[in-house]
């Protein structure tokens, strides 16, 4: 089969197209999945330069990539949750790095995968899982967002921060989202209240909800880390996806799971048409190390996605 591999850590040029890479093995609750999409996020890149090092036990060489969406292929003997022809998104993240997802097969846990939703676009789908779930799990698990919250939302025009505008608004809740002023009409058509980054935030924010937000989620880490709990209410919660330091200022630190639970709650959303999956740009699976560029600039609005044929 064709995938992406690395046979060391480095810039994009290590990333290489194997045309013969070995098919992955099938294992009892696994389920084999011809990929059609597989999105690609900041944390792949991450991984090719080395700073997942220390967290991951890492297998060269490696199949870069956590996120998938395709058709079931082949299930393992005990998996009675898919079956072959099936449609399916998956964040399909293992306790290593060896395996991943830029490739034509893909063998992934039965608890990595949910099912597609209806409404998308390979493309779309591709997208959706890492980032949507990282917004789901902050907001609805950590911080238990709902109807009756004001949420601020740093980063909130980014590919997590787009799914997290729109699933704290699924809930009832106002959200308030930080982006520079060429994002705000974005911001606004999804419904947020945008706010730009800079010296005057903190003050526009109590501008617009003098009492203090009662829930915040940080996408950026950096100076949000400082200026987040002075503009929460007293009993106000946040988080971070950023940096696990937040634990030490009161706030959680929110670190993606795969779940087919929230993969499917992420899937009514979208096929109740309360979540949209806004794609920047596709590439072909041979130009892995553009996409992977692209993400490393940071500037994108959506996601970045590998088109499988």
């Amino acid at each position: 089969m064709k995938a992406i591999v690395m046979n060391q850590y480095g810039g994009p040029d290590v990333l290489k197209l194997a045309e013969d890479a070995p098919e992955p093995k099938v294992g009892p609750d696994f389920v084999l999945v011809r990929v059609k999409a597989a999105g690609v996020n900041p944390v792949d890149w991450k991984i090719r330069e080395g700073r997942l090092d220390g967290l991951f036990p890492t297998d060269f060489p490696v199949v870069p990539g956590w996120d998938l969406a395709g058709v079931v292929e082949r299930v393992g003997p005990a998996v009675s949750e898919f079956s072959p022809g099936d449609e399916v998104i998956g964040y399909v993240r293992e306790d290593h790095v060896g395996r991943g997802t830029y490739a034509e097969l893909v063998s992934a846990p039965v608890r990595t995968l949910g099912r597609k939703p209806a409404r998308l676009s390979w493309a779309e789908a591709g997208g959706l899982p890492l980032a949507g779930l990282t917004a789901y799990q902050a907001l609805v698990k950590a911080l238990g967002v709902n109807e009756d919250d004001t949420v601020l939302i740093h980063a909130a025009s980014g590919g997590v921060g787009s799914f997290a505008v729109q699933i704290a608004l699924a809930r009832g809740a106002r959200v308030i989202g930080t982006a520079g002023p060429r994002n705000h009409d974005h911001l606004r058509s999804l419904g947020a209240e945008p706010v730009a980054y800079g010296p005057g935030l903190a003050d526009e924010v109590r501008r617009l909800v003098p009492g203090g937000v009662s829930a915040a989620l940080d996408l950026v880490g950096g100076e949000a880390l400082e200026v987040t709990p002075k503009l929460l209410t007293g009993k106000g919660r946040w988080a971070s996806i950023v940096d696990p330091s937040v634990t030490e200022r009161g706030g959680r630190y929110v670190f993606v799971r795969p779940d087919p639970t929230d993969l499917a709650a992420l899937a009514r959303l979208v096929d109740d048409g309360r979540l949209t999956v806004p794609v920047a740009k596709t590439f072909p699976l041979a130009e892995a190390a553009e996409a992977q560029r692209l993400s490393a600039e940071g500037h994108t609005r959506g996601k970045i996605v590998l088109t499988v044929d």
